[in-house]
This record gives structure tokens, C-alpha cells and sequence, in this order.
């Protein structure tokens, strides 16, 4: 793939498209409390599992796969030395997106505009197809679009590993609604593969592809992530072993990430043991606590400190942000 066609020949979303997506995500909201989608829909009964989790250090690993990303924080960021930094702002745009009320999802998107408008600089080394000194920014189309699949496509695979594979016609309606998710991130419907067979032909293909590469930063910054470095909080074996088995082979390699006997070992025992486990969990352990934040508010109840302790695991703060109370973060 050709440097012009890798850099989406340079769309970058506009304030004015940027506004209009929010505008058209907006319609799909039947009850503006309930969000953008609400009960009943993919996209609240895939997203309450705590075991989308699983997925988070897969989903990172490969968005620093593009060379983009891992310049970009390292420009712009120190959540790299914060990996629980990096894992709650990340939830915290997306669970307000998809549970907080469509007044919040509207904000969250508006705050996430004005913050990649301020994400932009100049690559220091050739990494993959792209040479020194290529100008990266944060909201252009293709990055985005990126992102976005890492995110997409880990949630599915970490879904199916705790509950089994995840039946064709929720995967189809998940990946529709993620696609009206997309438009508060900046995508438009055409800027997305139509459907999941689609997806997973782009996801192959990005794998494949000289857009991406892992740089010696980005390899720091993915290993550093995988040691917990930062974090008080020690990342089991099972844990590190099971997000370098979920890579494309490619990206193990270019990671550093060996995998030894044991490793393996762990991999086997978690993927029988974890299904077990996760069908015994409580629903306020199992389901996260934005979730439960979308439910209280849908039935006028006050927000409980279980679910205020929860979504300080999962969001860094005790409510989702740009509501009524006043925490925005």
C-alpha cells in the first residue's frame, strides 16, 4: 500500500463533519436518557460485560502497532508511564458514549474533537511504509478508523472467550451499532467496512499491511504495558500470556513478546477456566459499573456505592462525566 492511500490522502475531520456525525449518531437515540441506544440493544447487552476487559491490553498493544499512535503519545501523553491512566481514559470516553445519556455522549464526543485537534507532529524514524518526518494527526480518517477496529474486534473476541462464541446475528447487530458508536469518534457510515464479514477482511488486511509496524518506542511502550510498569496493580502471567496469543503472529514478533511452555500452559488453563468463573460472578461484579450508572438513571434511583466503586475501577472517577454532578474529567 501506497504512502497516499496509507495516509487516506489526508482526511482529517472538520468541526463542521465532526458535528454533523454527532448530529446523525443523535437520531438513532429513541429515549435521550437512555443514550444512543439503550436497553435491548447489542450494543448495552456486549458492552456490560466486565469481560470485554480481556481485550483491553490486545486492543492497546495493536493500536501502538501503528506508528502513528506510539509517537503520538509519546509526544502528547505520559499514560504510558500510567498504563491505569491510559485504560481508564479510554473506558471513560467509550462507556460514556455508549451508557451515559445522549446529552453526555454528545459531550464526550465534543471534549474527544477538541482533544485530537490538539494531537499532531512529525514521525522521528521510518517505521513500516511511513518515512521520517511524516505529519500525523490525531483525527484523521484512517487513524481513527483503527482505533476504532482495535477496539471493535478485541471486545468480540474477549466476549467469546467468557461466554462462548459470540451467535452471528448479535455480532451483526454489535457491529452496526458500533458503527453509529463510530460517528462520535468521526467516522462516516462509508468510512467503516459494511458488516462484520467486511470488518474482518479490513482487520486482515491492516495485519498484513505496511501501515502498520512496531517501532523500538512502541515496543518499549508495549512491553512496559504488559509488565504493569507504573501500575501498582501486578498483571498475572494468564493475563500477559493470553493478549500476546490473541496478536496476529506478526506482531509478537515485532513486539518481542516470546512465548515459553509455560505460557502456553497458562493460555489453555484460562480459556477453560475463565468461562467457569465469569457464569458464577455476581451481576455487580460481572457487569460494569457504567451500566449500572444507565440503570439507575433510567429509573430515577440514586447511583449506589457499589456502583460508584465500580466505575472508579473502570473509569477512574464515581460517575460517568458531563452529567448533572458536576465531575467532568
Amino acid at each position: 500500500m501506497d504512502q497516499t492511500s496509507a495516509a487516506g490522502s489526508g482526511n482529517t475531520v472538520e468541526l463542521r463533519q465532526s458535528e454533523a456525525l454527532i448530529g446523525d449518531a443523535s437520531r438513532h437515540a429513541a429515549n435521550p436518557r437512555a443514550g444512543l441506544f439503550g436497553p435491548g440493544s447489542a450494543s448495552w447487552f456486549v458492552n456490560r460485560e466486565s469481560a470485554v476487559f480481556l481485550g483491553a491490553g490486545r486492543a492497546a498493544l495493536l493500536q501502538l502497532a501503528h506508528p502513528w499512535v506510539a509517537r503520538a503519545l509519546e509526544d502528547h501523553s505520559s499514560v504510558m508511564q500510567r498504563p491505569i491512566a491510559r485504560f481508564h481514559n479510554t473506558f471513560r470516553i467509550v462507556y460514556t458514549m455508549i451508557f451515559g445519556s445522549l446529552e453526555q455522549a454528545q459531550a464526550v464526543a465534543r471534549h474527544l474533537y477538541r482533544l485530537h485537534t490538539t494531537i499532531q507532529g512529525e514521525l522521528k524514524e521510518n517505521v513500516a511504509g511511513w518515512p521520517r518526518g511524516t505529519h500525523y494527526q490525531a483525527n484523521e480518517v484512517a487513524a481513527l478508523r483503527w482505533v476504532f477496529a482495535t477496539l471493535v474486534e478485541s471486545a468480540e473476541l474477549a466476549w467469546s472467550c467468557a461466554l462462548g462464541a459470540m451467535p452471528a446475528p448479535l455480532r451483526e447487530q454489535y457491529y452496526a451499532d458500533s458503527k453509529i458508536l463510530a460517528s462520535l469518534f468521526g467516522l462516516r457510515q462509508e468510512d467503516l467496512p459494511a458488516d462484520w464479514s467486511a470488518f474482518a477482511a479490513y482487520n486482515r488486511e491492516m495485519h498484513n499491511s505496511d501501515q502498520l509496524g512496531v517501532s523500538e518506542l512502541a515496543r518499549r511502550m508495549g512491553q512496559g504495558l504488559l509488565r504493569g510498569a507504573g501500575s501498582w496493580i501486578p498483571i498475572p502471567r494468564w493475563y500477559r500470556a493470553l493478549t500476546t496469543e490473541w496478536l496476529p503472529p506478526r506482531f509478537r514478533e515485532e513486539f518481542g513478546l516470546a512465548s515459553s511452555q509455560n505460557d502456553h500452559r497458562a493460555v489453555q488453563s484460562a480459556s477453560r477456566r475463565i468461562p467457569r468463573w465469569y457464569a458464577k460472578l455476581p451481576a455487580a461484579v460481572r457487569y460494569v459499573g457504567p451500566w449500572h450508572e444507565a440503570q439507575a438513571r433510567l429509573t430515577g434511583r440514586a447511583v449506589g456505592p457499589v456502583t460508584r466503586i465500580s466505575n472508579r475501577f473502570w473509569i477512574g472517577q464515581m460517575l460517568l462525566p458531563f452529567g448533572n454532578h458536576g465531575e467532568r474529567q
